[in-house]
């Protein structure tokens, strides 16, 4: 079975990686929950999810796709080298690549957010053009292997154009 990866950090966005997990599982795959080290994050209530594996153990090759959840997680995702570096190798090798909500930080921490268009948060929408990115005001926007959504309300939309990456 192939994985997806879904990167976690404390104060994930909780809908951000529950939907992502089992919508993975629903099409086929096997979610891996990555994390800076393997053991309990909590999210930005005091829901908690559990990484397997830690970030430096895992591989581009040892994915289909990857998944980086929003919440205030990405801001602490962008301070791991490893988990930085994971994004960085996903998108080279051009496999999907999924951000969610404020994942466009770690998007921009990774280096490949200039001259794409893509949407993240209202928030981090400066940061998204000032490193270059082509903002657009959508929910869901789909540029070859790259797939973001700007908030939780959006999964629906998001899973399924992340997921048709794999048609």
């Amino acid at each position: 079975m192939r994985a997806i990866g879904i990167l976690l950090e404390d104060y994930f966005d909780e809908r951000e990686v529950v939907y992502p997990y089992y919508r993975v599982q629903e099409a086929g795959f096997q979610p891996l929950v990555i994390g800076p080290k393997p053991g309990l994050y909590h999210g930005k209530t005091p829901f908690t999810f559990e990484a397997t594996v830690a970030a430096s153990a895992v591989k581009a090759g040892d994915l289909a796709g990857l998944i980086v959840p929003g919440g205030f997680a990405p801001d602490r995702i962008r301070r791991s080298e490893a988990m930085v570096q994971l994004i960085r190798e996903i998108d080279r090798a051009q496999k999907p690549l999924g951000a969610i909500c404020h994942a466009g930080w770690a998007l921009i921490s990774a280096g490949v957010v200039r001259g794409r268009r893509l949407t993240g948060f209202s928030s981090i929408r400066i940061d998204l053009e000032n490193a270059g990115a082509l903002y657009q005001e959508e929910r869901v926007v789909t540029e070859g292997h790259l797939v973001t959504a700007q908030h939780a309300d959006d999964l629906a939309g998001f899973m399924q154009a992340f997921l048709s990456r794999f048609d």
